[in-house]
């Protein structure tokens, strides 16, 4: 041990989520200890000498989630905006005429990213994958929040456009893509030289159907060349299946695939509207078996389709089939645990079978499997040698009572409301339940304001020069 490590130690944990090798296993009354930023001891009682103590004894101590699709800089704009809209011709999903009529500024960004980033924190989060728009003080503010963050710099050779409700348009600008490409390269670089060593890039073309075939093929050899993920939104709306079929005459993952996209390196957002889900009934059906051969991993987050009444059929036959799945927050707001219990429950009534996923199950998605999806072995798990990126809740909280099942109760009951303390490769970001270097009361506030301000543009930027209320209005009559 140098002189700069110290060993914490987590006495009697009275339950802990620990990793065996193949899978998550309750542990009762142990220790956690983990020195400087590893994990060295799970389970049982840790002989060694400790620097600092805590007592377990009210705590279930589990592994940080890892969340492997979010926008933090955009979506808490959202928040009363887009819950209840949905545009009937684009098969209901409201993505479309939101993002051409609403813009958030980079003030209003940036309070969002900091919103965000503490909804994170504070529901389990400590890895996550941050992909948006370039903004100044976004390294700043990711390395300062704690956690452990994958940057996807957007870059698209097309920007989305409306000339009615019904038909999607592109504004191609093939140079523009280019040097926004270039631009999320040098991004990337920075951020792995990033004094926290705890940000990484992930190349981020933004969808499939705003990419050239050339800028997706250099895109995932950078990737390749990098040693970096690769990630895109695939099969996120009918309305996309149908473009990429009118332009190439394939699935968009057959489309992928036969353009070298996929691989065990790659995450593709959401991957719901297949050539087997029920809302596309396609001719064929070997889209889950191009992500199985090729490895690709899906980041499912159910919470924007179900808005629109729509729904991954399912979960539960993704896993079945071998895909590798992790977990995502799309949405606000950023609570990974409320889209597992969401996922869990749209698993069940898709397939109309309560065995169609449980809770273990997705545990594993929303920890292991999103680490295998960003090639890593030392997260997402409780043993030695893995990174210390630890979560520990209350089990005092009247939210975790009873505790028979603290796992259970915490997906399906308590959700943040029990996170207490929260580490990050050792150190601690998360204390007393809050936040220890964000400010989410400011962030909101200012966010308050910049929505304001965003709504106020819609007639500008709309096509059809509708008024925030018109688009989007109140839940009640004003």
């Amino acid at each position: 041990m140098t002189g700069t490590e110290s060993t914490t130690v987590i006495r009697h944990a009275a339950w802990i989520a620990g990793w065996d090798g193949e899978g998550h296993r309750y542990l009762r009354d142990g220790d956690v200890a983990f020195t400087s930023d590893r994990i060295v001891h799970v389970g049982g009682r840790y002989e060694g000498s400790a620097d600092r103590e805590i007592d377990g004894s009210h705590r279930f101590v589990m592994p940080g989630l890892i969340n492997i699709h979010s926008h933090p800089h955009t979506e808490p704009a959202s928040k009363g905006v887009r819950e209840d809209h949905g545009v009937p011709g684009m098969y209901d999903t409201g993505l479309y005429e939101r993002s051409c009529a609403f813009s958030l500024d980079e003030p209003g960004r940036q309070a969002a990213m900091e919103l965000a980033y503490a909804e994170l924190l504070l529901s389990g989060v400590t890895t996550v994958v941050d992909l948006s728009s370039p903004v100044e003080g976004w390294l700043d503010c990711a390395g300062r929040s704690g956690l452990r963050a994958y940057v996807g710099s957007f870059f698209a050779d097309a920007f989305w456009k409306l000339k009615n409700r019904h038909e999607l348009g592109f504004d191609w600008d093939e140079a523009r893509g280019r040097r926004d490409f270039e631009a999320s390269i040098r991004i990337m670089d920075l951020a792995e030289q990033h004094p926290s060593g705890r940000l990484r890039g992930i190349v981020y073309p933004g969808q499939i159907e705003t990419c050239t075939e050339e800028t997706l093929r250099d895109a995932a050899a950078h990737a390749r060349e990098t040693g970096r993920p690769l990630t895109t939104h695939l099969s996120q709306s009918k309305l996309e299946f149908l473009e990429i079929v009118r332009r190439h005459g394939k699935t968009p993952l057959e489309y992928a695939a036969d353009i070298g996209f996929l691989g065990p390196d790659t995450i593709l957002g959401h991957c719901i509207f297949i050539d087997e889900h029920p809302d596309i009934r396609w001719r064929t059906t070997g889209d889950l078996d191009r992500l199985v051969d090729s490895g690709t991993s899906v980041a499912h987050c159910p919470s924007p389709f179900a808005r629109y009444g729509h729904a991954m059929a399912h979960f539960g036959r993704y896993r079945a089939r071998g895909v590798n799945l992790g977990m995502g927050t799309d949405v606000a707001p950023h609570s990974l645990v409320e889209e597992m219990r969401l996922a869990i429950i749209l698993a069940r009534v898709m397939a109309s079978n309560i065995r169609a996923l449980d809770t273990g199950e997705m545990f594993r998605a929303a920890t292991v499997g999103g680490a295998t999806a960003l090639g890593r072995d030392d997260l997402g798990r409780l043993a030695p040698g893995a990174k210390a990126d630890l979560v520990l809740l209350d089990l005092d909280h009247p939210a975790m009572k009873p505790v028979r099942d603290p796992l259970r109760t915490f997906v399906f009951e308590a959700a943040d409301r029990a996170v207490r303390e929260v580490y990050i490769d050792g150190e601690a970001v998360v204390a007393d339940g809050k936040p220890l270097h964000l400010d989410p009361e400011g962030a909101g506030a200012r966010l308050d304001e910049a929505q304001a301000r965003m709504l106020a543009a819609a007639p500008g930027r709309d096509f059809l020069g509708r008024t925030a209320e018109e688009i989007a209005p109140h839940s009640l009559p004003l």
